[in-house]
C-alpha cells in the first residue's frame, strides 16, 4: 500500500455522499503525481432527473458508474489518465474494467468487493496493478 492510498479512499467514500442512488453510494478519485485529477460518483447522465432507482427499487439502465464519471470528467478536462491511480469505493464491474484499461490507467485502488469479480479479473489480466484496502 502506497503512504497516500488510505487518506485517497476515505475522499472517495466521502465523494460517494454526493450520489442521488438510494442502493448504493459509490465516489472515485483520479489520481496522477498525488494530484486529484477527477472525481465521480455514480448518477443520472447530466439534465436527467437525479432518480436513480424506478419505483420497484431497480436500478435505471442509464445510470452511470462511478468510475465511469471520473473517466469521461478527466477526458473533457483536456487532462490526461495515462498513468494515474484509480480510488474506487466498490470493485469495477466489467463495464468499467474496459474504461479503465482504455484510460491508460495503471493502477486501481478499491474497498468494497463486487458480488461478481470478472471487472477484477480483467483489470489483471491487463497488467493493471489492482489492490483491496479497508
Amino acid at each position: 500500500m502506497e503512504k497516500f492510498d488510505q487518506s485517497y479512499i476515505e475522499m472517495a467514500g466521502v465523494w460517494a455522499r454526493n450520489s442521488y442512488c438510494k442502493r448504493r453510494q459509490v465516489g472515485a478519485l483520479l489520481v496522477k503525481d498525488r494530484m486529484i485529477i477527477s472525481d465521480g460518483y455514480n448518477g443520472t447522465p447530466s439534465g436527467f432527473e437525479n432518480i436513480c432507482e424506478d419505483e420497484n427499487g431497480v436500478t435505471k439502465p442509464y445510470v452511470l458508474h462511478a468510475e465511469a464519471n471520473a473517466i469521461t470528467k478527466v477526458a473533457q478536462s483536456g487532462n490526461s489518465s495515462k498513468g494515474a491511480t484509480l480510488y474506487v469505493t466498490a470493485a469495477p464491474c466489467m463495464e468499467c474494467a474496459k474504461l479503465i484499461i482504455q484510460a491508460g490507467i495503471r493502477r486501481v485502488v478499491y474497498r468494497d468487493e463486487y458480488r461478481l469479480t470478472d471487472g477484477i479479473d480483467l483489470l489483471t489480466a491487463a497488467g493493471i496493478e489492482v489492490e483491496q484496502v479497508d
